[in-house]
C-alpha cells in the first residue's frame, strides 16, 4: 500500500506540540537545572530551624544567669554558662519524684489502653451483633467531645470512689481510648477475612487470632498510637492539676508550674530548666524511635 507523506509543520505555524514531549512547566524546568530537591532541601531546613529555635533558646536561657536573659541584644549563646540553674530546679521542688509520678502515670495508661482498645475494636471489625454499628458510633462521638466537657462528671466519679490525690485517679479515665478503637478498629479490618476462616478451621480461638494473627499485622498503628498516648499524656495539665492536691503524687507539668509567680514573676532560668527537664524525655524517645515512628505514620493507613 501506498503511504501518504505527512506534511512537516513550519515554525511559527501555530502546529501543536507532539503528543509524546511533557509540558515545559515550572517543576520541568526546576528538574532540569537540579534545582528542584535544591529548593526543597531550602525549604525544610527553613522549617526544622523555626521548629527548632524555641528549644535552643530554652536550652540557652536555662544556662544563662539571672543577668544575662533580658538583654538588649538576644544572646544565643550564654556569655558565662552555669549548671546552677538545674541544680535549683531540684533544690525547689521535687522533680524526682514528679519524674517518677509521670512515668508511672503514662506507662500505667499505655498498658491499659493496650488491652482495652484491642479487645474492643476486635470486635467491632470482626463480629457482628445487634447495636454495633449505634455502639461504635458512641465511640466516635467521645473522640469529639472535648476533655472540658466531661471534667466536672470525671471529677464526681473519682471523688466517689475515694481516689482524689492518688496516681490513679490520673490514670482511670484514660484506661478506655475512643481513638485507639476507631485506629485498631481500621486496621484489622483491612486483614482478609480468609485469615480468620484458615486460623479457625485450624482450630484457632478469636482471642487467640487477636493477640497471634491481628495484633502483630497492625505493629504500625499501635505503636503510632502509642506514641501519641505518650505524648498526650505526658504533657497533660488539666486533668492532673484538678485530682491532686500534695506534691507526692504530682506530675512534672505540675511542677512546672510552680515556677511561675504572679506577684513576682517568673524565675526564667529556673523555669527554662525545668521547660528543657520535662521535654528532653520526649525528645530522646524520639531520636531513639525516630524510624519506627515515621514508619508506623506511612503504615497505619486509614481503610476500610
Amino acid at each position: 500500500m501506498r503511504s501518504e507523506a505527512r506534511p512537516v509543520p513550519e515554525r511559527g505555524s501555530g502546529a501543536a506540540r507532539p503528543a509524546n514531549r511533557p509540558p515545559r512547566t515550572l517543576h520541568w524546568a526546576l528538574n532540569r537545572l537540579g534545582l528542584n530537591k535544591l529548593l526543597l532541601h531550602m525549604i525544610m531546613i527553613v522549617v526544622a530551624t523555626l521548629t527548632a529555635a524555641p528549644y535552643f533558646w530554652a536550652l540557652s536561657t536555662s544556662l544563662k544567669e539571672r543577668r544575662d536573659v533580658f538583654t538588649a541584644v538576644p544572646q544565643w549563646i550564654p556569655p558565662t554558662a552555669t549548671l546552677q540553674n538545674y541544680a535549683d530546679l531540684f533544690h525547689m521542688a521535687p522533680f524526682g519524684l514528679f519524674l517518677v509520678n509521670s512515668i508511672l502515670v503514662v506507662l500505667g495508661i499505655l498498658v491499659i489502653q493496650l488491652i482495652t482498645a484491642p479487645l474492643a475494636a476486635y470486635v467491632f471489625s470482626r463480629l457482628r451483633f445487634p447495636g454495633s454499628n449505634f455502639l461504635f458510633a458512641l465511640f466516635l462521638i467521645q473522640m469529639m467531645m472535648p476533655i472540658h466537657a466531661v471534667v466536672v462528671p470525671n471529677y464526681l466519679t473519682m471523688n466517689s470512689l475515694g481516689l482524689l490525690d492518688t496516681r490513679v485517679a490520673m490514670m482511670l479515665p484514660f484506661w478506655a481510648s475512643g481513638y485507639a478503637v476507631f485506629l485498631l478498629r481500621q486496621a484489622f479490618r483491612q486483614v482478609p477475612r480468609d485469615f480468620e476462616d484458615s486460623a479457625v478451621i485450624d482450630g484457632c480461638s478469636g482471642p487467640r487470632f487477636l493477640w497471634h494473627v491481628l495484633l502483630p499485622l497492625a505493629k504500625p498503628t499501635v505503636i503510632a498510637f502509642s506514641m501519641i498516648s505518650i505524648v498526650t499524656h505526658w504533657n497533660d495539665f488539666l486533668w492532673p492539676l484538678i485530682v491532686t492536691d500534695t506534691p507526692a503524687v504530682r506530675t512534672l507539668t505540675i511542677g512546672l508550674a510552680m515556677f511561675v509567680q504572679q506577684e513576682s514573676g517568673a524565675d526564667w532560668p529556673v523555669l527554662m530548666a525545668g521547660t528543657v527537664f520535662v521535654t528532653l524525655p520526649l525528645l530522646i524517645m524520639f531520636l531513639v524511635f525516630q524510624r519506627k515512628f515515621i514508619e508506623s505514620f506511612m503504615f497505619a493507613g486509614l481503610k476500610g
